[in-house]
């Protein structure tokens, strides 16, 4: 298993309870197969559905601050940062794909470098430093990653 250590530091956090990076990085495949080995396992899932809403929330945030001059502007580049190749080219760019815990058959497909999960895994990430650390950490890490 991978250190978590490059990681956060990649995305400028460091987790005070690291069982919300474990949960962020575990896809439900590996949780399923740890649960049929008798092992509980949490999965990403509703950590992804937060880390969607707190990306939006803090990619408006920072470009509101940043002076963006109304909601057509917004909107355009809070899409464009929010679309899957874009999330998962940052997700590639911080090394998230070697750290997630992937099924089995998910591994033997490359699942790791796949765009849909890359993205869907930052997401889960996001929600994990929100419920960390609060959204001033998230907001930060928004900031840094999607350099705004």
């Amino acid at each position: 298993m991978p250190s978590f250590d490059m990681l956060q530091n990649a995305i400028g956090h460091r987790f005070r309870d690291p069982r919300l990076l474990s949960r962020a990085l575990t896809r439900r495949a590996y949780a399923l197969e740890e649960a049929q080995a008798g092992r509980a396992v949490e999965d990403q899932e509703v950590f992804r559905t937060l880390g969607d809403a707190v990306i939006r929330l803090a990619l408006v945030d920072l470009l509101v601050a940043a002076g963006a001059t109304g909601r057509g502007e917004i909107s355009l580049r809070t899409s464009q940062a929010e679309r899957e190749g874009s999330l998962a080219s940052i997700a590639e760019g911080i090394g998230l794909g070697p750290c997630l815990l992937l099924g089995k058959g998910e591994a033997r497909q490359g699942a790791a470098c796949v765009s849909s999960v890359l993205a869907e895994s930052l997401e889960a990430l996001m929600g994990a430093v929100f419920l960390d650390a609060g959204y001033p950490a998230a907001r930060g890490t928004v900031s840094h990653l999607f350099a705004i």
